[in-house]
Parts: structure tokens; C-alpha cells; sequence
């Protein structure tokens, strides 16, 4: 009883936050609405039994991904004059898509009511007396371990990429030269003046 109480609650409250991070028109209300959204989708696989992926929705988006995007958009100056003109402007692009992911929706919905295919069991198969959490570690590895790894180098590659870009020589921009950052003493760093009484200071 207590189960089905909590998906409900849960599910209801994802829907609802959902269509308010669509509708509404502050930017910021919108990052709220979608953290919101993504507590009660890590609520409902836990009810899955889908600890791991709860986990991710709550560390990864909840405190990286969407703190982010709220941060971004809090500190950007927003034209919410423009931004409406631009709604108007792209209005039939975001029909046909919005047309297009529903239609995907009804199909797997569809395809869920039919039987569904258990691609699971035959791409990854495991012991169903395992925890979730030991299972996708068994698999990630030893089963798809190269794959795990290539994709931690790629984050890599991005990283270093980033952090090239980031220091690259530009005009007017002084670099930063971290060894003398380092050996610079406390006492080289601030001066007591002693100023007189109606005297300014000296640089």
C-alpha cells in the first residue's frame, strides 16, 4: 500500500514540475522546478530498485549539472523582450519537435503494453540475487571494461582541451606564473605604512 502511495506521489509530483519548468516564464523558476523534478524521478528508482541511477540523479544533475544552470542564468542579464521574440520566432521548429517526442512517447508506450523485448538480460546479463549498485559494477569492470575506459579518456581529452583553451596566450591578459605565486612570502605581501595624521599614504 505504502509502495503504490509513494510511486503515485512521486510520479504526480515529476509531471507537475515538469510542465512547470515548460511554463514558466522565469528562467530561474524554471532550474527550480527542474531540480524538483529530478528529487522525485531519483524517489521513484529508488521504488525501481535502481539505487545507482537515484544516486546519479541526485549527485550528478541535482548538485552539478542543475546548481549550474542556475548559477548561468542568475548571473546572466536576461531580455525577456527578446527572449519572447524569439519564441514566437522558433514556435513552428518547437511544435514539430515537441509533435515528434510525443509521437516516440506513445510508441514506447505502446511497445511497453505489448511485452516489451528484454534487451537487458541478453546485452548484460546478471544475477538477479546481486544488489543493483554490485551488479553494474561487475559488469562495468570486467564485461565492458575498454568501453569504461574509453570513455574516461575522452573525458580527459575534453578536460585537457578545455584547460588549453583556458590558458592560451591572449593580448592584454598578464599569464600566470605559478612558482612565483608560490614562493611569495607572507611578509612580501602586505606593508605597515604608519601614515601621519593628514597625510596620504604612498604606493
Amino acid at each position: 500500500m505504502i509502495q503504490a502511495f509513494a510511486f503515485y506521489l512521486f510520479a504526480v509530483v515529476v509531471l507537475i514540475s515538469g510542465a512547470m519548468t515548460i511554463a514558466s516564464r522565469n528562467p530561474v523558476h524554471s532550474v527550480l522546478w527542474l531540480i524538483l523534478a529530478f528529487f522525485n524521478a531519483a524517489g521513484l528508482m529508488v521504488l525501481a530498485g535502481a539505487e545507482f541511477i537515484a544516486m546519479l540523479l541526485v549527485i550528478v544533475y541535482v548538485g552539478a549539472v542543475a546548481v549550474l544552470f542556475l548559477f548561468v542564468v542568475m548571473m546572466l542579464d536576461i531580455d525577456f523582450a527578446q527572449m519572447r521574440a524569439g519564441f514566437v520566432r522558433y514556435f513552428g521548429i518547437g511544435l514539430v519537435l515537441a509533435v515528434a517526442l510525443v509521437a516516440e512517447i506513445v510508441i514506447a508506450v505502446g511497445a511497453w503494453s505489448a511485452g516489451g523485448v528484454d534487451l537487458a538480460r541478453r546485452g548484460a546479463p546478471v544475477d538477479p540475487t546481486i544488489p543493483n549498485i554490485q551488479a553494474i559494477g561487475n559488469l562495468l569492470y570486467s564485461r565492458y571494461l575498454f568501453v569504461f575506459e574509453g570513455a574516461g579518456l575522452v573525458l580527459l581529452v575534453a578536460m585537457i582541451g578545455a584547460i588549453v583553451l583556458t590558458h592560451r596566450q591572449r593580448q592584454g591578459v598578464r599569464p600566470q606564473n605559478i612558482s612565483q605565486q608560490i614562493a611569495r612570502r607572507p611578509q612580501d605581501a602586505t606593508r605597515n605604512m604608519r601614515p601621519e595624521i593628514g597625510q596620504g599614504v604612498q604606493l
